[in-house]
C-alpha cells in the first residue's frame, strides 16, 4: 500500500472538534482504514515445501489408517444422518 498523506489545515474561526471531524472524514473517504481492516485477517500462503510437507504426512497417515482398518485394529466410520 502505498503511504498517503491527509493533511488538514484549521480555518479562522474553526473549533478543534469540527477540525478533527474535518480529518477523520477524510481519513473514511481515502479508504485507508477500510483496507487495513480489509487486510487485518488475511493469512500468508503456505509455501510449496511446506505445502508437499503437509501433503505427505497427510498421504503415509491416510495410508496407515487403512492398513489399521484392514487389520482390524481401528473401526470403520460409518455415517449416520
Amino acid at each position: 500500500m502505498s503511504k498517503t498523506v491527509i493533511e488538514v489545515k484549521k480555518n479562522n474561526n474553526e473549533n478543534n472538534a469540527s477540525l478533527l471531524r474535518r480529518f477523520s472524514r477524510r481519513v473514511i473517504e481515502s479508504g485507508i482504514v477500510s483496507h487495513v481492516k480489509g487486510k487485518r485477517y488475511n493469512q500468508r500462503k503456505t509455501s510449496k515445501l511446506s505445502g508437499k510437507v503437509m501433503k505427505l504426512k497427510k498421504l503415509t497417515r491416510g495410508a496407515e489408517v487403512e492398513k489399521l482398518k484392514k487389520l482390524g485394529k481401528m473401526p470403520e466410520k460409518t455415517r449416520s444422518r
